[in-house]
């Protein structure tokens, strides 16, 4: 899994590392991170406990039939009305190193509700690449990274001044976040006429 991302993360950080914003002092590395939270909601409009199927409608009034794995504990708590929660989060923060920093990492996380509650859970998996810068524009305009397999990538930098302090040889450790947690809340009341 690991191996797959590292080109993805590479190109990924390419397109961060130009808008980051970066440490200041001369002995501090530079490093900045950027990330975004996307939450979407939809109703409950049908289920089949035994068939362990349910339908939901969406934002848009679209609706859409899953069948609900055996992972799912608790989903005869689900009634028609409650609103299904998933929330989707997405980071990378980008680290200059001086050579010599850790390797690859991969952490891999899941949670799921207990036993009488309302079903919901979490999965969230952060993998760590380290590349080499190789090569720093004259102007300080671009940094080309070099990642463990090899792959190249020339980055345009926007503040040549985020690049003081980087020496060529430094290493980069990139850090890719995703996680997903989805909860089921209760229907809401009807309103009181």
């Amino acid at each position: 899994m690991l191996a797959g991302r590292t080109k993805f993360m590479v190109v990924l950080s390419a397109l961060s590392l130009a808008s980051l914003a970066w440490a200041d002092g001369a002995t501090k590395m530079p490093s900045g991170s950027v990330s975004a939270v996307t939450t979407v909601k939809a109703t409950v409009t049908g289920i089949d406990v035994p068939g362990r199927v349910v339908t939901l409608k969406g934002p848009k009034g679209n609706s859409y039939t899953f069948h609900v794995s055996d992972d799912v504990k608790n989903l005869a708590q689900v009634k028609v009305g409650d609103i299904v929660v998933a929330k989707y989060y997405e980071s990378i923060a980008v680290r200059v190193t001086k050579p010599g920093a850790p390797a690859a990492s991969e952490v891999d996380a899941a949670a799921a509700a207990a036993p009488g509650q309302l079903p919901g859970g979490a999965v969230m998996s952060q993998d760590t690449i380290k590349a080499k810068v190789t090569a720093i524009g004259k102007k300080k305009e671009s940094v080309t990274l070099v990642g463990p397999e090899g792959n190249s990538v020339t980055i345009k930098v926007k503040d040549p001044k985020k690049l003081d302090g980087v020496k060529v040889g430094d290493d980069v450790a990139i850090t890719y976040t995703q996680a997903l947690a989805v909860a089921v809340e209760p229907a809401p009341a009807p309103a009181k006429k």
